[in-house]
């Protein structure tokens, strides 16, 4: 076990991470600083400064810093620039959270001298893995305290145990066995693991969900949302001019009341196994939805299709921790040069879960030509004769292939 004389730990101010503060002054003995993020989860945060007090944590060395607008504009938005989805469904937003936590644990690790980092995830998850490739790639010589991968502390009995000869405060849940579910929140979502959702056989509860109505208990009467774009992301609402932070905010709210964003998916963790999550994200899902129809009109058709090409590999680089690698930036970039001429306004229906999209226009950058795509006389703009050596162009390679089979018999 290597020496360290002061730790920056990722502190939520629960159980298991009070544990972990607790463990790493009886373990290592080395000086603690606390760091809590908000980054939206929607609890109250400052209980988290009461109980790092309480361990003895001196009042300079414990951060709980507001990241909810750094959060939207420098990592949800670029991803949502690029359309991303991980396997087919999910909008990853419990990965998106990981590399900004990750910088600014480092931030503070370098403005208070620390030179270890620790944090909670365990030995079974991805979120192990996106921390520390994102401390690494920050700081190259920084060490990394992962307790759940050197305790015995393997069993929730253990664990209980030791909060209680500790004297760390346990809720009730806690002692009847614990919360029905592990849950991620953020601006962006929120995730539900564990207990009956282990058994994929099994529906998920109706009463687990917090931030949607169900589809079937959603307003009879659809709500329409002009969604304002400038360089592919979001600036305003029903022409109100907004923060980042306040957009994912309102579309979420706006989500939640329609049923939109409910997702239960099976996926395929980094390190290996398959596991069960249910997911809200009733704002992301408006979100990707208004981005593709604003792109469908100023986007080149190759442009496009390039970006669909490239947004499966760029949503693994997310969800496998590889946020601060070269090829993320390098793709960001690409991604980001595509988005100079998306701008414009969508109008989207709500209704029954569904985000359904009814208009669409860009005053600048719109690539949709009426007089060439109308149905009715279109005054010469556009020649129909052209499209018969386009056709025969594109089809030699066939024909010369299937000449070949018809002499062979």
């Amino acid at each position: 076990m290597s020496e360290v004389k002061k730790v920056v730990l990722a502190y939520s101010g629960g159980l298991d991470t009070s544990v972990i503060l607790k463990w790493l002054q009886d373990t290592y003995q080395c000086e603690i600083v606390t760091f809590t993020a908000d980054i939206g989860q929607g609890e109250e945060l400052e209980p988290a400064r009461a109980k790092a007090l309480k361990f003895g944590i001196k009042p300079e060395h414990i951060y709980i810093d507001d990241l909810r607008e750094e959060f939207v504009r420098d990592f949800v938005f670029p991803m949502f620039r690029a359309n991303t989805i991980y396997e087919g469904e999910y909008l990853l937003g419990t990965s998106i959270a990981r590399p900004l936590i990750a910088k600014r644990q480092i931030e503070i690790a370098r403005a208070v001298k620390a030179d270890a980092v620790s944090h909670g995830a365990t030995g079974k998850g991805n979120d192990q893995v996106r921390f520390e490739l994102g401390y690494y790639a920050l700081e190259p010589g920084i060490k990394v305290v992962a307790p759940w991968r050197e305790w015995d502390l393997l069993s929730r009995e253990k664990l209980l145990a030791y909060a209680e000869q500790a004297g760390i405060p346990i809720e009730m849940k806690h002692k009847q066995g614990g919360a029905p579910y592990s849950m991620d929140a953020n601006l962006l979502h929120i995730s539900y693991e564990g207990r009956h959702l282990e058994d994929p056989k099994a529906e998920a509860e109706e009463s687990m969900w917090r931030w949607t109505v169900a589809p079937e208990a959603a307003p009879d009467a659809p709500e329409y949302l002009d969604v304002e774009f400038e360089h592919g992301d979001i600036v305003a609402l029903d022409g109100k001019r907004m923060t980042p932070a306040e957009v994912l905010t309102e579309l979420n709210k706006l989500g939640g009341k329609h049923g939109i964003g409910r997702l239960d998916l099976v996926e395929n963790r980094y390190v290996g196994m398959k596991s069960r999550g249910c997911y809200e994200t009733p704002g992301g899902t408006i979100m990707l939805r208004a981005h593709r129809a604003i792109e469908s009109i100023t986007l080149d058709r190759e442009v496009a299709h390039l970006k669909d090409d490239l947004m499966p590999r760029y949503a693994s680089m997310i969800y496998t921790g590889y946020w601060w690698s070269p090829e993320r930036l390098a793709l960001q970039a690409l991604i980001d040069q595509t988005q100079l001429t998306v701008n414009g306004w969508v109008r989207v229906k709500l209704y029954k879960g569904n985000v359904i999209v009814v208009a669409r226009d860009s005053k600048t950058d719109s690539l949709f030509d009426p007089t060439i795509a109308t149905f009715e006389d279109d005054q010469g703009a556009y020649n129909q004769k052209d499209a018969h050596g386009f056709i025969r162009l594109n089809a030699l390679r066939m024909r010369i292939a299937a000449n070949a089979r018809n002499k062979r018999g």
